[in-house]
């Protein structure tokens, strides 16, 4: 098997599956990935590619999106017409094709079989868009995400099969294409995973918390308003009134993964720390933590808060769910695909701040029922397994799998 992996950010979603692959005997696995791209430790078939320019100034709002594909489309173009120069023609092409990097990739691989991951797809109403009504959608929102889709409509007409990690972001894709769009998680690494009644955590100014101690914990890539971090920080200023012991962990950057920034701010933790008083011995930002530490924030958890826009589901909810931890999360279509009130979980709106409360509450005064509450995750997210997500893409690779 002659393989080609492509993601803007190398190895993306992909990193366990291409440390199988590339250890197989008879397969020859390459890799592109922008400049940026992180790699794969001990993976060295990384070509790493750089576009011409960058979108001009002046171009249409609406178009710029599609200009910043078509570029990067054209250097990965490029990157691959320079492997096919040295010899090498893939059978198969597994892509994140979300920044146009494939939008060429049948020109210089005609043969190749080409499977797209599908994360997303736009829509004007109904999703994730004009959702938070403290941050409503304008006209040009919504027209700008039309044009945003005709990048991942070319994808769906190029690509010879593609998949989707949840049904709920299958669904969000046109019905036309809804047979060629398999539902597949990556997969976890579930034996990394689970409670640990010993773990502990050392707060940045030296405190000691234990599993067992009454410990909110909040994890995103980045603290924003699609993951909830507004409504928690709301949450939380009213927990810490009514409880006086309990210590929060808050994990994830300052910067911006979906959505837009703050406009009188640096960050969103520096507007929300202006609008709410938290005690700061009590509150703990951690920034970005390496693998095991974020996972002894998880074990700690007394009660684990994620909230999410109608969006893509984060893996953190996934493995909060395999640490055995007490989940308090929002009521929306994406988290409602894992999690089931009273089983496994606690659901509240996503806005509603006092329910939130109220949930975390409830989960820190009676520990040993949230704790029982977490543990009824775990045989749920058995299907999340590292197995059973490297079967299905070999499947989808092989062509296998409809």
């Amino acid at each position: 098997m002659r393989l080609l992996v492509i993601h803007q950010n190398f190895p993306g979603q992909f990193g366990h599956l291409v440390k199988v692959w590339s250890t197989r005997h008879g397969w020859d696995v390459r890799a592109l990935g922008r400049d940026f791209a992180p790699g794969l430790p001990g993976f060295e078939a990384l070509t790493r590619y750089t576009l011409a320019r960058q979108v001009s100034p002046t171009q249409h709002p609406y178009l710029k999106q599609m200009e910043r594909a078509t570029l990067q489309g054209q250097a990965a173009a490029r990157a691959m017409l320079a492997l096919r120069a040295t010899g090498f023609s893939p059978d198969v092409i597994l892509a994140h094709p979300g920044w146009g990097e494939t939008l060429y990739a049948k020109e210089v691989f005609p043969q190749a079989r080409l499977v797209h991951f599908c994360e997303w797809y736009y829509r004007p109403t109904g999703g994730d868009l004009g959702f938070d009504p403290e941050f409503p959608a304008s006209f040009d929102d919504r027209a700008r995400v039309c044009n945003w889709n005709a990048l991942h409509t070319l994808n769906l007409t190029q690509c010879d099969a593609a998949v989707s990690p949840t049904e709920w972001q299958r669904l969000q894709h046109p019905e036309i294409f809804l047979p060629k769009i398999a539902v597949q998680h990556e997969g976890l690494d579930l034996e990394r995973l689970g409670p640990d009644p010993g773990a502990w955590v050392q707060s940045p100014s030296g405190q000691v918390l234990r599993a067992g101690d009454p410990v909110i914990t909040y994890v995103s890539r980045n603290l924003e308003p699609y993951r909830g971090f507004h409504v928690f920080m709301r949450a939380l200023e009213a927990v810490q009134k009514v409880h006086s012991r309990c210590h929060a962990l808050i994990v994830g950057g300052d910067g911006v993964s979906y959505g837009r920034g703050p406009t009188s701010f640096k960050s969103w933790r520096e507007q929300l720390l202006s609008e709410v008083t938290l005690d700061p011995e009590r509150t703990h930002f951690l920034g970005k933590l390496p693998y095991g530490d974020y996972l002894r924030v998880l074990q700690v958890s007394a009660a684990h808060a994620y909230l999410t826009y109608p969006f893509v589901l984060s893996w953190s909810l996934l493995e909060a769910m395999a640490c055995g931890a007490p989940i308090v999360a929002s009521r929306t279509p994406p988290v409602q695909e894992v999690l089931r009130e009273g089983r496994g979980a606690r659901l509240v709106a996503f806005s509603d701040v006092g329910a939130l409360r109220d949930a975390m509450l409830a989960l820190l005064e009676e520990s040993g029922q949230g704790r029982r509450l977490g543990e009824d995750n775990i045989p749920a997210v058995a299907k999340y397994s590292l197995s059973a997500g490297l079967a299905g893409f070999d499947a989808l690779l092989s062509g296998t799998r409809a």
